[in-house]
């Protein structure tokens, strides 16, 4: 598959190449068959992923506006398409329960800084040598925890104190709240989930998470039933975007969100190169890595300059968006356009979604997230196992970035250590 490395020196966005290539009629109007198709699967996301996240919807969409048109106007990929990512949901809740959001947008701030810097210095390569068992092990913790963090809203559960974010202390107190459950925030939730997955084996061309946020919407509007919705947590989505403000900047705290700001460049470096070789493998084109971060950074400030979560390259709505039939990285762009129409025209309707139904849709998305078949594979080789597992567990029950330093750690003392055994055969007589 390739991986941009022979590219990696250019500096050059693809749109540019692709401008220079010629723009015809035909390809804009793929473009924007693509541009609507992509939209339409990141409306309900971006807003699933930021009330997970623990802050309002629209920061969901100032993110996938903002971050959507930095990363396709400026990338090194002609189909990434930028926005927030489920990846971030456990960092960027943790970061807001103990500094608010204005530390939460700090911390974006530098992260984009730090992305930025990574692919200036041409570093954007070696993010891409981390082991596969790795990115399998921190990719399954983060989708299980991504669907702990649901059961509240899927069950309309009512908890006594703030939700606990570690793992296990979640889980019991989520336990000791199943009494409070509501079954028709159960039901929702849980007919969203069916109902994408319905849609994605027997329609996969229509837009089933759209759909089924939609229907899910209507019904309690209709049935009056009680359930939480975005209206009576969140008071609505704004008509459009705010205008830009960045982040109070101070040395202290600056200190005080730096740990975050290393996990979201960490993750969202991982993450958009990735979904980078992900296209790069769909289409037989290269990606231009340190180019690719670069925007990458400039995504990330502007999205905290507008009040937006962290901001990377997203692996589904990529795909998406190169199934669509995107010929160029203006597909990218416009799909930012139409979700600030959607944002414009349609943010009263937001206030009628539950929150319930939201949850289903991440549901789906931990699920998607599981690399089940790539997960068994490596458990059927020893060291790789040993890797996976340990990446695995500490992500599940620490936090991400101790996840990836300590599966990175592992997996290069056995490799050393089969090297070592190696060179030990070779010295025999």
């Amino acid at each position: 598959m390739p991986d941009g490395t022979s590219s990696a020196h250019l500096y050059l966005p693809k749109l540019a190449t692709t401008i220079r290539e010629g723009y015809s009629p035909h390809r804009l109007r793929k473009d924007l068959v693509a541009a609507l198709t992509v939209a339409i699967v990141a409306l309900p996301l971006s807003m699933a992923i930021a009330v997970a996240s623990g802050v309002g919807p629209e920061r969901g969409l100032y993110a996938a506006i903002v971050g959507g048109v930095c990363v396709s106007a400026l990338g090194g990929s002609r189909f990434q398409i930028g926005g927030p990512a489920g990846a971030f949901i456990v960092l960027v809740a943790a970061m807001v329960s103990q500094l608010g959001v204005e530390g939460l947008l700090l911390a974006v701030l530098i992260s984009g800084v730090m992305l930025m810097a990574i692919g200036a210095i041409g570093l954007g390569t070696l993010i891409k040598h981390i082991p596969q068992p790795v990115t399998v092990g921190f990719t399954g913790g983060i989708a299980v925890t991504i669907f702990a963090s649901q059961l509240k809203d899927l069950g309309g559960l009512r908890l006594a104190a703030p939700e606990p974010g570690p793992l296990i202390p979640k889980l019991e107190a989520l336990g000791r709240a199943l009494p409070t459950s509501t079954p028709s925030a159960i039901g929702i939730g849980l007919t969203v989930a069916a109902l994408i997955f319905l849609v994605r084996r027997y329609r996969p061309a229509w837009p089933g998470m759209l759909l089924a946020v939609v229907a899910a919407s209507a019904c309690p509007a209709l049935l009056h039933l009680p359930v939480e919705t975005i209206g009576s947590k969140f008071g609505g989505i704004p008509h459009g975007l705010p205008a830009p403000r960045l982040p109070d900047v101070s040395w202290p705290s600056v200190l005080s969100v730096l740990p975050a700001s290393l996990s979201f460049t960490l993750l969202g470096g991982i993450e958009s190169l990735l979904s980078a070789k992900v296209a790069d493998g769909m289409t037989g084109r290269k990606h231009r890595s340190n180019m690719e971060l670069v925007a990458q950074g400039i995504a990330n400030i502007a999205s905290a300059a507008f009040g937006g979560i962290c901001v990377t390259g997203t692996i589904a709505r990529t795909a998406t968006n190169i199934r669509a039939g995107a010929e160029t990285p203006v597909a990218g762009v416009l799909h930012a356009v139409f979700l600030l129409l959607f944002m414009v025209v349609a943010a009263p309707l937001a206030s009628y979604v539950p929150l319930a139904a939201l949850a289903g849709v991440l549901v789906v998305v931990a699920w998607n997230m599981l690399e089940r078949d790539e997960f068994a594979h490596l458990l059927g080789h020893w060291r790789g196992a040993l890797v996976l597992l340990a990446t695995f567990s500490v992500t599940l029950l620490h936090d991400l970035t101790v996840g990836i330093i300590c599966g990175c750690a592992l997996a290069l003392l056995l490799h050393l250590g089969r090297q070592a055994s190696v060179w030990l055969r070779k010295r025999k007589p």
